[in-house]
């Protein structure tokens, strides 16, 4: 059977990157697919793989850089990427990679982080994020209609579909009107770099890309209010404007190694995740380390986050709801069982991800 991997882009690593490496390494024969990527990045993750790109590649590096003005060339390069002659065609997507043309025989499966949020959910937040002048934010808003139809209608080219959250399974049946299984998402396998760390750095931790929907801006002036440390690890768009914000008792860690990585999570107090996300990988991540959860109370972190077991809840997405919610934690911290944590851990391997996911996928 010949088999294709598609991805919408690869031009940063994120937990969708993380599942591409992970559907990547149980298919090592499959060639990748995508709009566009930098090879820096896939360097890393998805080393010596074989990946094939849209026309999209072949712009200038100071135009790909700038990808999101791109959106509207998407829809048309995701089309034309040439997976006629696989048999199976397997896509993880957020966004355009579930938009290719498959053959007449074969079989689409898509893995879904998400549908489009920059065309439904979150559209105003996006152009938000990307702080678009006037005349660029006309244009996003006469393209967002043309662009939603596009993406229900390439909802059909679908045969199989997988969310990898409750959350995303109601979105896609909302939007698109398909039922899907769900599969969530494994998390890094970070154990194996535990004797070079610490128990406890007295700091609090986030991990998350830097963009405005993420709202690390309401955890930076939380922490702004409060003595406890906090450490930011991760890159984006809002970095600038978060360092600006930040006080003395914020650190910002910029991009890590796997091996850092995981002393962030051991050494952290508890970890801090302020956005509306579909599962929450990064936080199940530090449960892993036997460290609690403190988020926003909705999103796909509802479906596996147990308050006053593996972690503690706030209703907004304000300062003050996040200042409120760590004051709590600290006068409860000592309740938190880490072995309990990282037994709820253990349900998102990456060996109950392919069970899970090889049930589906037609062989």
């Amino acid at each position: 059977m010949r088999i294709a991997l598609v991805h919408d882009f690869l031009m940063q690593r994120g937990g969708a990157e993380r599942v591409l490496a992970a559907l990547a390494s149980r298919f090592p024969d499959a060639p990748i697919y995508t709009l566009l990527y930098d090879a820096q990045m896939t360097d890393v993750y998805l080393p010596g793989r074989d990946i094939r790109a849209s026309f999209l590649q072949k712009l200038p590096r100071w135009i790909r850089t700038r990808y999101r003005f791109l959106f509207p060339l998407m829809p048309y390069a995701a089309s034309r990427l040439p997976v006629g002659e696989f048999d199976l065609i397997i896509s993880s997507s957020s966004a355009f990679a579930k938009g290719v043309r498959r053959g007449t025989h074969a079989v689409h499966v898509c893995y879904c982080h998400a549908p489009s949020r920059f065309l439904w959910d979150d559209r105003r937040q996006y152009q938000k994020d990307n702080r678009f002048h006037f005349f660029t934010r006309l244009m996003i808003t006469v393209l967002i209609y043309p662009l939603q139809i596009w993406d229900v209608k390439t909802a059909e080219r679908v045969d199989i579909w997988i969310a990898n959250s409750k959350t995303t399974q109601e979105r896609i049946r909302r939007l698109y009107h398909k039922p899907s299984a769900v599969v969530y998402p494994p998390i890094l396998q970070l154990k194996r770099h535990m004797p070079r760390i610490k128990k406890d750095g007295g700091y609090f931790l986030v991990v998350s890309r830097l963009s405005a929907y993420k709202r690390i801006d309401a955890i930076v002036d939380a922490f702004s209010m409060l003595t406890d440390r906090l450490v930011v690890v991760g890159t984006g768009r809002e970095e600038e404007r978060l360092r600006a914000r930040a006080g003395k008792n914020i650190s910002f860690a910029g991009f890590v190694s796997d091996e850092d990585l995981a002393e962030y999570y051991a050494g952290c107090t508890a970890f801090i995740v302020a956005c509306d996300d579909d599962f929450g990988m990064s936080a199940v991540e530090a449960l892993s380390f036997g460290k609690p959860v403190i988020a926003y109370k909705k999103g796909g972190v509802t479906e596996w986050m147990e308050e006053g077991e593996t972690g503690e809840f706030f209703d907004t997405q304000t300062p003050e709801a996040v200042r409120d919610a760590v004051h709590t934690f600290i006068k409860r911290k000592k309740e938190f069982d880490p072995a309990y944590m990282k037994k709820r851990a253990e349900e998102f391997s990456e060996k109950r991800f392919y069970e899970n996911i090889m049930r589906l996928i037609p062989r």
